[in-house]
């Protein structure tokens, strides 16, 4: 039983084995140094753990996770550490903020601006709210109870080195147990936490006393290697964990476990001076391998938030590159509404920049997107103005195609309507639901007006064709008489053949001088024997026959004249504006109407002329 109760002694006090983790030391180096660089190491350790945890986890976090979480901490304060209350802040208002840009887009596509949008009471956030300050109170309250605790554990190691350093007084003179020794280092133990600028000082006190009391005891060979026998056994075991820790795929947890055996190490009693460093080298060199995966990893880990970094620079100069100048119909904004939406999505899939840029670079990116919403809230604002005036001017486009639409003043009115028709082309989009209407009001008045001009230039055209057909059937009588022996019967047929052909209105304008020079070629061999106004008599034997009275004469030009006019301004009300826009064919056809009504003019004041001087005989 004293044996054992020995061991356990060395087991705990003799501090010569101890080993920091990173630094390469000698076995005097890592006594001196073992507690100082113990702590700095578990802290790193934990922060590292908690930002590895943060970026392996983001992407699965919701806001109810974090609320469950959070609950979690206010039952156990324990486990609310700061890293870990950091990340879930970070990834929470992160949460938040993508949900709240979500509800804008949808606003704004809605119609609405980005100025307008405000947000409903969320009841998630408010929990979220609670429960951190709960946790802040129990964190608060846990800390205060700590440094209570510490600094009274605190008073109570200084007692035991006060015991401590009596026992070793006694020793030197008459003689010290060690069950003595033993219950000392087991209140030792006992005793956890201090605070943390007088553990180093406590530790070294401790140290010198547990030596000072092993050199005094000096104990016996046989006890001392059996001792370092048990102690190199455990250690070994200890150095094969490590090893193992090389082929762990996951380099966090194995760090983790690391740490874990250091201490185990640390706690171990020391061996033989002759195995000491060796099996120290053995364990540093383990201890090396998993250090320096650790470290490549957190280095890769840096180098992909850089790269982060650098992606999300590139999608803010995207965003602040917008033209805004070209962005000048719906469809355009609409369609940048939507690259914008993706750069967004883009930027919730690439992972955090690195700490000191991150919070920088994310304002960046929301002061970017604000700007996009804004402008195109303003585009849309302006934009139903504008609609609003341009469903007036299309509704005073409709009345006036209405007012015209029974026109029968066919060319004229036409175009008037070509005319309304590029006014309409010229105004802008009226709002969505307006437009359908609007448009069939329009088109409506315009199709009714064609399709009554259709009608009647359809019924005018058989009427022509008609005449032209009665006029080839004259040409072919015409033919059968032979002008060199005449009756007076085909004098006669042949007058009222001439008198038919008077009385028949328009033939078609493409083909009206062609049948008129047929008609005269055809009428020239009777030229001397057949008048061309009916109620003439036809007269024989050489004498020049009389083809009408002056009046008929020029009241025939007239109304051929007419009739040339009207037709020739048929054809020209047929074209519509885009065809009559710089045409050769069709100023020559104005200049002709402008010639025949000339002409008409002129024929029709000799005609009144004439009737002037019958009056006054």
């Amino acid at each position: 039983m004293e044996e054992e109760q020995k061991n356990n002694v060395v087991e705990e006090v003799k501090p010569q084995e101890q080993a920091a983790v990173v630094e390469e030391q000698t076995p005097a180096q890592q006594e001196a140094e073992v507690k100082e660089e113990e702590a700095p190491v578990q802290e790193t350790a934990e922060q590292e753990s908690a930002v590895e945890d943060a970026a392996q986890e983001e992407t699965a976090l919701t806001r109810e996770s974090i609320i469950e979480r959070l609950q979690e901490m206010v039952g156990d304060i324990s486990i609310a550490k700061r890293p870990e209350l950091e990340s879930l802040k970070q990834a929470f208002y992160k949460l938040q903020r993508a949900a709240q840009d979500e509800q804008i887009a949808a606003f704004v596509a809605g119609g609405g601006t980005a100025e307008e949008f405000k947000p409903e009471p969320d009841p998630i956030e408010e929990q979220y709210r609670k429960l951190m300050n709960i946790i802040k109170e129990k964190k608060a309250a846990a800390q205060e109870a700590l440094e209570i605790v510490q600094k009274e554990n605190y008073k109570k190691k200084l007692e035991l080195l006060d015991r401590f350093k009596a026992l070793i007084e006694k020793a030197n003179t008459e003689g010290a147990s060690y069950n003595e020794f033993k219950a000392l280092v087991q209140e030792w133990k006992e005793i956890k936490e201090v605070p943390a600028d007088k553990a180093n000082e406590l530790w070294k006190s401790y140290q010198q006393y547990a030596e000072q009391f092993y050199d005094i005891q000096k104990l016996n060979n046989e006890f001392r290697e059996y001792d370092f026998k048990k102690n190199m056994e455990a250690k070994i075991a200890i150095c094969e964990e490590a090893e193992k820790l090389a082929d762990d795929p996951d380099i966090v947890a194995a760090f983790r476990k690391l740490q874990k055996l250091h201490q185990e190490y640390r706690e171990t009693g020391p061996v033989s001076k002759e195995s000491r460093e060796e099996i120290w080298n053995r364990f540093k060199a383990a201890s090396t391998v998993i250090n320096k995966r650790h470290q490549q990893h957190f280095e890769q880990l840096k180098e992909k938030e850089k790269e982060n970094l650098d992606q999300k620079t590139v999608i803010c100069e995207l965003l602040e590159g917008i033209e805004y100048d070209k962005l000048t119909t719906f469809q355009s904004w609409n369609d940048k509404t939507q690259e914008v939406l993706a750069l967004q999505k883009k930027w919730k899939d690439i992972g955090f920049a690195p700490a000191k840029q991150n919070q920088k670079i994310f304002e960046r990116f929301r002061a970017a997107c604000d700007a996009f919403f804004s402008r195109k809230g303003e585009f849309f604002k302006q934009a139903k103005t504008d609609m609003t005036a341009n469903l007036e001017k299309k509704t005073a486009l409709c009345e006036q195609a209405e007012a015209l639409k029974e026109s029968t003043d066919w060319k004229e009115t036409a175009d008037k309507m070509a005319e309304l028709q590029k006014q309409w082309r010229e105004i802008g989009p009226v709002q969505k639901k307006y437009t359908n209407s609007i448009w069939k009001r329009f088109i409506g008045a315009c199709d009714y007006f064609y399709e009554q001009r259709d009608k009647n230039t359809s019924s005018k055209k058989r009427e022509e064709n008609t005449n032209l057909a009665a006029k080839k059937e004259i040409l072919a009588k015409l033919k059968e008489f032979d002008a060199d022996n005449l009756s007076d019967d085909d004098i006669q047929a042949i007058q009222q053949l001439v008198d038919e052909w008077n009385g028949i209105g328009f033939v078609p304008f493409k083909v009206k001088d062609k049948i008129a020079a047929q008609f005269k070629a055809a009428m020239e061999p009777f030229a001397n024997m057949v008048s061309t106004r009916r109620g003439r008599p036809a007269q024989r034997g050489g004498a020049a026959r009389e083809t009408g009275s002056p009046r008929e004469k020029l009241m025939r030009q007239y109304e051929q004249k007419k009739a040339e006019l009207q037709t020739y301004e048929n054809n020209l009300g047929f074209m519509n504006a885009s065809s009559k826009a710089g045409n050769g064919f069709v100023d020559a056809i104005k200049a002709k109407i402008e010639t025949l009504k000339q002409e008409a003019d002129d024929l029709l004041a000799q005609i009144k002329s004439l009737d002037a001087e019958d009056s006054e005989n």
